[in-house]
Parts: C-alpha cells; sequence; structure tokens
C-alpha cells in the first residue's frame, strides 16, 4: 500500500470540547468509529454492504492522545491495516490537522468479521481479505 485510506474530514464544534477548552473524548471516540465504518465499508465491499446477515465487531480499542485539538480545528483521519487474521483485523488511524498535520490522536483497535444471525465470528472471506491486505502497512 501506498498510502493510508482517508476515512474522515471533519470540523471540531465548539459543543464537542469540555470545560478544558478542548475535544472531549467521547467526541475522539465516535470520530475513530465513523472513519472505522468508513475501513471496513471499504473492506467488505459493495456485496458485503448489502448482506445484512454480516458484521464487524470492535473487540478492543485503544487510543493515544498526542495533541490537544481545539473547537474550530480541521481534523482528518487516515486509516491502515496492521495485522489481517483468521476473522480479525487490527488497524491504526491517525488522527491529525487538516492544514497543518500535527498528529492529535492514534487509535489502534481490532475488529472482528461477524455472523449477526449465529452470533459468532467467521472467517474472512477471500475478496475481504484481498482488500484488507491492499490496505495492510506495517504499524
Amino acid at each position: 500500500m501506498t498510502s493510508p485510506l482517508t476515512t474522515f474530514v471533519g470540523v471540531v464544534h465548539p459543543w464537542m470540547c469540555d470545560v478544558m477548552g478542548h475535544m472531549n473524548v467521547r467526541y475522539y471516540a465516535s470520530i475513530f468509529d465513523d472513519a472505522n465504518f468508513q475501513l471496513v465499508g471499504h473492506l467488505a465491499g459493495l456485496e458485503g454492504a448489502e448482506d445484512k446477515t454480516k458484521g464487524w465487531v470492535d473487540v478492543r480499542s485503544e487510543t493515544e492522545y498526542k495533541h490537544e485539538v481545539k473547537a474550530g480545528a480541521l481534523v482528518t483521519v487516515r486509516s491502515h491495516i496492521v495485522k489481517v487474521g483468521r476473522s480479525s483485523i487490527t488497524l491504526e488511524q491517525i488522527m491529525s490537522g487538516s492544514l497543518d498535520g500535527a498528529v492529535h490522536a492514534i487509535n489502534r483497535a481490532v475488529t472482528v468479521r461477524f455472523d449477526l444471525v449465529a452470533r459468532t465470528s467467521i472467517e474472512l472471506d477471500a475478496a475481504t481479505r484481498g482488500r484488507a491486505e491492499a490496505l495492510l502497512l506495517a504499524g
């Protein structure tokens, strides 16, 4: 892979900030969650999006906060895969300033391909695995 996938672009609104004047952690989580949906959407493809019997389940998420984000900041999240397992992927998402490139936070998560009917993990199909491997970047 030559570069991570851009999975979120947005602005930090004043209502997203806490009494200390910077974005509250709950909004980092929601931005990373939106970015994650974009990433797994690219992995599942159109056929995966239409199959309502399969989904993705996050089983681990860890965020490292690097630089505070204040109201009015423009932020971009770029995502890539760091590991492809039998039924899971490990992904890394980097939130940075859209204009200055300053890294604000890094999220690393493990998400599992999931059978929504049987309520159990399922093996990644060949097409999904191929798309995940195309986004693989050593992290």
